[in-house]
């Protein structure tokens, strides 16, 4: 066979695969619309497929957006909130009006640990195997175990645990509020405040809990009242049911009234939860 031939017959196929692809493109359905959103919708989101969302992957979220905007709301990626661009992508593409003030949360462990260990501890060191066995191995049942599963599920390495107290401490500053560390903590004392919230209140233990038997720590709230009582501004509610001092930010002056009354300094500033060490100061003040 001859050059010419063997051109020839390579020009052929060349045609024929020209021709091929030309009705290929022309019969072929194209591209659905809401696959090609989809698709832009997906470069807007940070790409970590962390779950976070409570979708598979960022792919799968993104599908949800498209069908309902409105998941936004109630699934957020926190990674998103932290990214303008992300953020504007998405107000753009899918029509949205996103206040991130009001969806930026923090990570809090609603703990201060200090609970007793009831015995030596020799089991699985895990919060969900140590919690199924009766009821765990603290004198709190719905104190802090400080094994630290929700150190393992967080992607920016924004908790750790007080070695003094053992009790796990998010750090407002890292946390991205993606919530996998309040789904990974058995005993649900893992709470996703506002950024602006700047007080929280740091005990798991209502008064609808007791539990013959077991006790709270020693620092446990003493349901005294004492910041209800002394908010100025209604920014304190008391939950009669739970026993417990909830917030209304809208009200607050950050005075810091209530922080000064607690006698076992359970309302601390966000900001300062990571410095467990100005816990101690604040109480040595008071006691001078």
């Amino acid at each position: 066979m001859g050059t010419l031939e063997i051109i020839g017959i390579l020009g052929g196929i060349g045609v024929l695969c020209g021709v091929l692809i030309f009705v290929v493109h022309r019969v072929l359905p194209k591209e659905p619309e809401s696959l090609r959103k989809t698709e832009e919708v997906s470069e807007c989101l940070p790409g970590m497929n962390c779950g976070a969302c409570g979708y598979p992957g960022c792919f799968a979220y993104a599908q949800a957006l498209v069908k309902d905007k409105d998941i936004f709301f109630t699934s957020t990626c926190a990674t998103v909130l932290q990214e303008p661009e992300m953020l504007e992508g998405l107000e753009k593409l899918l029509g949205l009006e996103i206040d991130a003030s009001e969806m930026d949360k923090k990570a809090v462990v609603k703990c201060y640990g200090n609970s007793k260990w009831l015995g030596q501890y020799i089991g699985v060191r895990s919060c969900k195997a140590a919690s199924n066995l009766a009821g765990g191995p603290k004198e709190c049942p719905y104190g802090c175990l400080g094994f630290g599963d929700c150190i393992e599920v967080c992607p920016v390495d924004a908790i750790h645990i007080d070695e003094k107290e053992n009790v796990a401490v998010a750090d407002p500053d890292k946390c991205t509020g993606c919530g996998l560390c309040v789904k990974e903590c058995p005993r649900n004392i893992i709470e996703l405040v506002q950024s602006y919230a700047n007080i929280v209140f740091l005990c798991n233990y209502g008064s609808l809990k007791n539990i013959p038997g077991r006790k709270k720590c020693d620092l446990g709230c003493l349901r005294c009242k004492k910041c209800f009582k002394i908010c100025e501004n209604d920014a304190i509610i008391w939950n009669e049911e739970k026993g417990i001092p909830e917030f209304d930010f809208s009200n607050c002056t950050l005075c810091g009234k209530c922080i000064e009354v607690c006698p076992h300094d359970r309302l601390v500033e966000l900001s300062d939860i990571v410095l467990k060490e100005k816990l101690g100061l604040l109480k040595e003040k008071k006691e001078k």
